[in-house]
């Protein structure tokens, strides 16, 4: 702690940010992009028509400004007090739309090392409290860092057998839904996230047309699936003959909001999570 925080002059604390950038946080995610991509891009070359920071601001001006690449700076300097001036006076979901584009760019013509870019910026999310992390090249809301955790594991899981690559791409797309700035779409979200646990389950008892209700009445005595358990998942994702079913009630309510969205993502991410390792130690295969 600072001296001036210690003598209360400064406060030690600051309110989670999440539909605001403040000059701390704002000033270390542009350090990380300096650092991580502009300062590791070869600038004016004499002897090269095209360097990487040329092809660096052809990709931003044509995919990410969409403006007319006629209109990039002649100057190297030039161009990238544009890229500053985007990220400073701009709202500040676009501040976080340019990094999320940053760390999704693939060309092998450029030097940029995403993941450091995207650990940088994390560590600099953590320091500042804002409510946002990096999650599988998306900055999505957060409130701590296991449920990061179990979200980043069930996507990776998930992606590591082909069988399972429908609950990654539904994980993904909740993921997405959840995370969108400006229009976030909270109650597909949720469907995203149950349609992942369905996903798994069907694999796991190698019928596709189970529905989860189903899929776990046959998985139950193969990867010894607690009765307690099972019947609590049941009721949880409204699979029961009960048609007011937690499901049905979100499904139908137009106002879910992000606690029940992220409720969702994580928790489905943590059963998937839990179905795996249970497969695995069931001597259950996964393709």
């Amino acid at each position: 702690m600072k001296f001036s925080q210690r003598i209360g002059k400064v406060s030690a604390t600051k309110q989670l940010q999440i539909e605001s950038l403040d000059d701390d946080l704002k000033n270390g995610l542009w350090n990380g992009l300096k650092l991580y991509v502009l300062d590791n891009l070869s600038k004016y070359d004499q002897y090269r028509k095209d360097t990487e920071f040329d092809i660096f601001c052809s990709i931003l001006w044509h995919h990410h400004y969409k403006l007319p690449i006629d209109t990039i700076p002649e100057y190297d300097n030039r161009s990238e007090q544009f890229i500053r001036d985007s990220f400073y006076k701009g709202q500040w979901y676009e501040a976080y739309d340019l990094l999320e584009f940053v760390a999704n760019i693939d060309s092998d013509s450029l030097r940029i090392d995403t993941h450091q870019f995207k650990e940088f910026c994390n560590g600099i999310f953590e320091r500042e409290f804002s409510g946002y992390r990096f999650i599988d090249d998306k900055i999505s809301p957060i409130t701590n860092e296991n449920e990061i955790e179990e979200i980043e594991n069930a996507i990776a899981q998930s992606g590591h057998f082909s069988s399972l690559i429908g609950a990654n791409i539904h994980l993904k797309s909740a993921l997405e839904k959840l995370s969108d700035k400006k229009a976030p779409d909270y109650r597909n979200s949720i469907k995203e996230s149950i349609s992942a646990i369905e996903s798994v389950a069907k694999v796991i008892s190698e019928n596709a047309k189970d529905s989860l209700g189903a899929a776990l009445d046959k998985i139950k005595g193969k990867i010894k699936l607690h009765t307690a358990l099972e019947r609590g998942f049941k009721q949880l994702y409204g699979y029961t003959s009960d048609s007011d079913g937690i499901r049905h009630a979100l499904m139908e309510d137009h106002n879910c909001d992000f606690e029940d969205a992220k409720y969702m993502l994580v928790s489905s991410s943590a059963f998937i999570n839990y179905l795996i390792v249970k497969a695995d130690k069931a001597g259950l295969k996964l393709k």
